[in-house]
């Protein structure tokens, strides 16, 4: 996967994209948190491996879609840690399954720069999202987006925080290849 330094070396440009109706690659995409705990000392990193998605690109080069992420396939590497992410007290996945990003547009802007706003819905709760994406690659019938987002998780209902040790947002970075149909 193409980082910010690749492709500032070489220009992806959104023209090669072409209308139509596009599907979420789960191999080529993840979809992985990062939060700051023990008092910001350190930080827990993890990944949703199970996410699907779909789009749609329109005539005048803008898109809407899709990401679902399975909420109870997020994987810290530590088993104990994962169940306690996925119960009532975070996550609560047996009632809240997935996360989802409804994106109502996304606009090419600047270079590979595109502008990106939607919905997140997390615990049932859903809030406006806007954010930045960087278009890494772009073909006739592939286009990755990769975006750094931070989410306050606690707009969404989750404020365990034992001892206050969870501090600041959790940043997500997404990596989202779609497919032509």
């Amino acid at each position: 996967m193409a980082d910010a330094a690749d492709t500032a070396r070489t220009p992806v440009s959104p023209s090669a994209i072409k209308a139509g109706r596009w599907v979420l690659d789960p191999a080529g995409s993840m979809v992985r948190v990062r939060h700051k705990t023990f008092w910001g000392l350190a930080t827990v990193s993890g990944e949703f491996t199970a996410v699907s998605g779909e789009g749609e690109v329109l005539a005048d080069g803008s898109a809407r879609g899709s990401l679902t992420i399975d909420a109870a396939s997020l994987d810290t590497r530590n088993p104990k840690r994962d169940a306690h992410l996925r119960s009532a007290d975070l996550l609560d996945t047996d009632r809240h399954p997935e996360i989802v990003v409804a994106v109502s547009g996304a606009v090419p802007g600047e270079g590979a720069a595109v502008a990106v706003d939607g919905e997140l819905t997390v615990l049932g709760r859903t809030r406006p999202l806007s954010f930045t994406a960087r278009l890494t690659e772009a073909t006739a019938d592939t286009a990755t987006l990769t975006a750094d987002v931070e989410i306050d998780r606690t707009g969404f209902g989750m404020t365990w925080n034992r001892l206050g040790m969870m501090k600041g947002a959790a940043a997500l970075t997404v990596t989202a290849r779609f497919i032509r149909r």
